[in-house]
């Protein structure tokens, strides 16, 4: 039997009942699979002097993601600590894993589309009235065309305003927020005392990757989550205040909830986790493709595993049903 589209899981809902969504990777490779996705960041990524060294360890491990490469790296410190291993040598993993974490946050603000007005008004047209039929939106997503698609006050309909939190360019804990970036985002920054944002206007389109990149080179880095375990993903969100208090209002959510491009995988499990002890009560996930393809098999295996059906109602859908960039 097929998977059911997006529409027909949207009217399955009682009237009351008014869905989120958590927005993942395959929201924004549906815009441009070439753009978003690690081999073409891995293939622009500058190592600097350790250049050849990590991309052997890539080449090694026959992969394109950063993080698995990071996970290999911990755990080669790890056992290099254990076997007395020349500390120098420690040093240098420890300082490539830094380099590499470096290095993926300058090829994205590099790679990135460098103004809203690549994506056409056609686009901007169907991905805002998709975006407004949740309550609340989540996103893992680092990129920014969440944040273009929710500040395009031009574009239909008008009058529909999301709050991100942010007070002019400074974030403020404020109960109204529902725009929530769980993994940080190009255009969220720590200036050393508050989170800061580049703000985005709409008709004026400034180019926010510019300014990203001029942040760079003062030494100020994007807030961006790019540890590669749960585990340490969720230390580090609860080390900082805008993070942490988007993590908690997705514990805070209740109803149904949407979760669109993800691939359901291990490293997001404390994500899963704060639904699971959530109010949600139903979720449905979006399958790209092939429902009896070997990932697609993994990705609903993992739903199950990772998502408490005891107590939450698990469906899939269509991912190309969805009418986001139509």
């Amino acid at each position: 039997m097929p998977l059911q589209t997006f529409e027909e899981k949207i009217d399955s809902l009682e009237p009351e009942e008014i869905p989120s969504i958590l927005l993942a990777n395959g929201f924004s490779q549906a815009w441009d699979h070439n753009i978003f996705n690690y081999k073409n960041l891995l293939q622009r990524a500058n190592f600097g002097a350790r250049d050849a060294n990590i991309r052997d360890i890539f080449d090694k491990f026959d992969t394109y993601d950063f993080e698995q490469v990071m996970r290999a790296l911990e755990a080669a410190e790890a056992v290099c600590e254990t076997y007395g291993v020349d500390p120098a040598k420690i040093d240098e993993i420890s300082t490539d894993q830094e380099q590499l974490k470096a290095s993926l946050i300058q090829v994205i603000s590099q790679t990135h589309p460098l103004r809203s007005s690549r994506v056409t008004t056609a686009q901007f047209q169907s991905a805002k009235p998709f975006i407004i039929r949740f309550d609340k939106i989540f996103t893992l997503n680092y990129d920014l065309l969440l944040y273009w698609i929710v500040n395009k006050y031009d574009i239909a309909p008008e009058g529909y305003y999301t709050d991100d939190g942010f007070r002019r360019t400074t974030w403020e804990n404020v109960d109204s927020q529902n725009v929530y970036f769980l993994h940080g985002g190009l255009h969220i920054y720590d200036d050393g005392t508050t989170i800061k944002k580049h703000a985005f206007n709409g008709d004026a389109d400034v180019s926010i990757v510019d300014q990203v990149r001029d942040n760079l080179n003062q030494g100020k880095f994007p807030l961006f989550v790019s540890e590669p375990t749960f585990e340490k993903k969720q230390t580090r969100i609860e080390h900082n205040p805008y993070l942490n208090s988007c993590f908690k209002a997705l514990k805070n959510l209740s109803g149904p909830l949407f979760i669109h491009g993800h691939s359901m995988a291990e490293n997001d499990r404390h994500i899963f986790n704060q639904i699971n002890a959530s109010g949600v009560d139903k979720v449905f996930i979006s399958i790209f493709g092939d429902e009896n393809s070997e990932a697609n098999k993994e990705t609903m295996a993992n739903a199950r595993r990772f998502i408490d059906t005891q107590k939450i109602q698990i469906e899939f859908y269509d991912a190309a049903s969805a009418p986001i960039w139509q």
